[in-house]
């Protein structure tokens, strides 16, 4: 495949590109192209894979009766085998694009594409009634996540991006939106620059491409002040595992004026059950718009050692809690500054192991940079006497730490990755974050996510974690300290060539080892990907695992068929539990032993 304009731009799909960002769409994909090699062909159970519970021929049957209630073109059962995983613009919606697991085991049966909350509905009320799995997915750009999969192999996959993708209001005045879930990052920023809202910016994670409702939904992080989603959204429409539907917050009231202004309205605050759960389906959602700064500066600075590392967060944490340092800081190492250039590792080194640190500071040299181990992207915002009165205080705090140096950006070239994170976090999406996918061939990713106090000595413990199990896997790994106001997450990013099963196998070990590791210390994930989800859920226990035990309270009372994304967030319905599904160490089948039949009913 060559580097073509093939790739569909925003006026031709709701997932389609910007104009603007072509160019870098092109030559992102023709560097994994470059690096493409054959995938050896599965041995995949007859298609399309009926959920368990269900026959082949009542699947039939019920696949033929939501053809006819919302029509046979929005409804595409997976019958051949996928030719391809596409990439992050192209990407696969019937299983994960980037399969640490064989992709059989999280594959779809059938995509349903509904056009309104109203079809939505219909579909609920058919799973239901035929009692198949349905697995809803905004746009499928969780990567590192499991993308678009389904937790139980078989599950319908609702597709609400390629029909549901309006943006239904900007209010201009109160700095809100309300948004279906097919409105990406890209969408909604071209779309405020469209009105002439040049007082507004939108917040946006590394890449744009993904759903703002689903990146919100699974409290994803962006890089203005206003990075915390989850904290600036307000106001949900969430269709229930019944096909009941409710607005949450001020939205309950009948001609309300403050639905996307006020997130509490009166009584409990639901909006957090349909959080990374499998309560309901969210179809609109509303969102905090920040005020454009008025002028904005970026900075980078640079840190010798890898020893350095406790002293840099210490000095970080007073400077984010008063609000000197603005915006998310991102600490990353010198390797993945390497590997965001999109050049594979086997350009700087052929040996076996991780890539040796003295390689690392010769490469490094060669990039504005420098001669580096960590390096630290922020950005200031305000007038210029204000930001100077900021840099100033964050220049002599940095510089405390020997070595420190800061960057010129004078001295950094136009399409240096650093001008990048530039945009971002001015709120203009980007796309240039996984081009450190690139590092192997085929390459894909997999993510490890704890939170942690913002320490230097658990920044310490929680590194040294990371390059223990990285060792012991022979794993490529790329981690970052992202920091909130109050804590930070760790990102690691744990890259392998998905066509290497021995690659996949080792990835997902390594993983599953700091997941315990971690745990065992008293550091969380706050996010994960399907395989991982039972063993991230199990580590949540305290009081013998009184939180799943409400939770599955709450899921059997919600969805008493259990039909609604079984196993999600660790989440099972009664009809499940106890039959096996839990993946784990020595366990990676996605498969249980069948289900329960719901009282009444006979087995189909």
């Amino acid at each position: 495949m060559s580097a073509s304009a093939d790739t569909p731009t925003l006026s031709e799909s709701h997932s389609g590109i910007p104009s603007r960002l072509l160019h870098k769409a092109n030559k992102a994909k023709s560097l994994i192209n470059d690096l493409r090699t054959e995938n050896v062909a599965q041995d995949l159970p007859q298609l399309p894979i009926i959920p368990q519970g269900v026959s082949r021929s009542n699947f039939n049957k019920a696949i033929a009766d939501l053809s006819e209630q919302i029509g046979s073109d929005n409804v595409s059962v997976v019958d051949k085998p996928p030719k391809d995983d596409g990439w992050y613009m192209e990407h696969a919606t019937t299983h994960d694009m980037m399969h640490v697991t064989p992709s059989r085991e999280f594959m779809a049966s059938a995509i349903a594409y509904p056009g309104s909350t109203a079809e939505v509905q219909t579909i609920v009320q058919w799973a239901n009634k035929y009692r198949i799995p349905i697995f809803p997915i905004s746009m499928g750009r969780n990567l590192g996540y499991g993308g678009a999969a389904p937790r139980v192999p078989g599950s319908v996959v609702i597709d609400l991006g390629r029909r549901m993708n309006k943006i239904l209001d900007i209010d201009p005045d109160d700095y809100t939106c309300l948004l279906e879930p097919g409105v990406s990052f890209y969408a909604l920023y071209e779309e405020v620059q469209k009105r002439g809202y040049k007082h507004m910016w939108i917040d946006t994670p590394d890449l744009g491409g993904g759903s703002v409702v689903g990146n919100t939904l699974d409290r994803g992080v962006g890089y203005t002040p206003y990075g915390d989603h989850w904290a600036v959204h307000s106001g949900l429409e969430v269709v229930l595992p019944t096909g009941e539907v409710i607005r949450t917050g001020m939205g309950a009231l009948p001609n309300n004026n403050t639905w996307q202004t006020f997130p509490y309205g009166f009584g409990p605050h639901t909006d957090g059950l349909f959080s990374q759960s499998n309560f309901g389906i969210v179809t609109k959602m509303g969102m905090a718009l920040m005020p454009a700064a008025p002028d904005h500066e970026s900075f980078m600075y640079t840190f010798q050692h890898e020893s350095d590392l406790p002293q840099i967060i210490d000095i970080i944490r007073p400077l984010r809690i008063s609000n000197i340092l603005e915006n998310v800081a991102q600490l990353r190492t010198a390797v993945q500054t390497l590997a965001v250039t999109g050049r594979p590792k086997t350009d700087f080194y052929t040996g076996s192991g991780r890539i040796p640190q003295d390689v690392v500071e010769a490469e490094a040299a060669k990039l504005p940079i420098g001669k580096a181990y960590w390096i630290y992207y922020g950005m200031s915002y305000g007038p210029k006497h204000i930001r100077q009165y900021k840099l100033d205080i964050i220049d002599a705090e940095f510089r405390k730490v020997s070595g420190a140096k800061r960057i010129d950006p004078a001295t950094i070239p136009k399409d240096n990755y650093f001008w990048s994170r530039d945009k971002i976090a001015a709120g203009e999406p980007d796309l240039e974050e996984l081009l450190w996918c690139n590092w192997v061939p085929n390459g894909s990713h997999i993510a490890f996510s704890p939170v942690s106090p913002i320490r230097g000595k658990d920044a310490t413990v929680l590194f040294e974690i990371c390059n223990r199990r990285q060792d012991q896997h022979g794993c490529e790994i790329f981690p970052a300290f992202c920091v909130g106001l109050r804590e930070m997450h760790l990102i690691v990013e744990c890259v392998f060539d998905k066509h290497d099963p021995e690659a996949c196998e080792a990835a997902l070990a390594c993983m599953r080892g700091m997941v315990d590791d971690a745990a065992k210390l008293g550091y969380g994930e706050y996010r994960t990907h399907l395989a991982l989800m039972d063993q991230v859920a199990g580590t949540y226990n305290w009081n013998d695992g009184a939180l799943m035990k409400f939770n599955e309270r709450l899921k059997d009372a919600l969805d008493p068929n259990g039909i609604m994304a079984p196993g999600k967030s660790g989440i099972w319905p009664a009809r499940y539990r106890g039959r096996g599904w839990e993946m784990r160490s020595g366990k990676e089948s996605s498969e249980g032993d069948g289900v329960a039949a719901a009282v009444g009913e006979a087995r189909l």
